[in-house]
């Protein structure tokens, strides 16, 4: 099977994935960025492709789809809250006298 194959895949998993691109797309992400987070978050959650057998599967864990929508890392840069820093310092030293 070649890679990027998804016949290994159930309709659910593909319903999932185009889902969860359109979510991307939305944010923002292009096209082939957002197919592939895509997939690895179905991957997470599902643990990839199902495979046919009573008792092989696993638990779903939806911890992945929960947090893929929220944006990383914080909200101002380093410099930026060194800036303020320094600003807030001068403020108090003006103010002191």
């Amino acid at each position: 099977m070649p890679r990027g194959d998804k016949s290994a895949y159930t309709d659910k998993q593909k319903r999932q994935a185009e889902h969860i691109e359109e979510g991307y797309e939305h944010g923002g992400v292009s096209d082939r960025e957002a197919e592939r987070r895509a997939w690895a978050t179905v991957n997470a959650m599902t643990h990839g492709g199902k495979k046919s057998g009573s008792g092989r599967g696993r638990q779903e864990n939806h911890e992945p789809a929960r947090r893929g929508g929220h944006k990383g890392g914080h909200s101002e840069s380093s410099a930026t809250r060194s800036k303020a820093a320094k600003k807030g310092w001068a403020t108090r030293r003006r103010h002191e006298h």
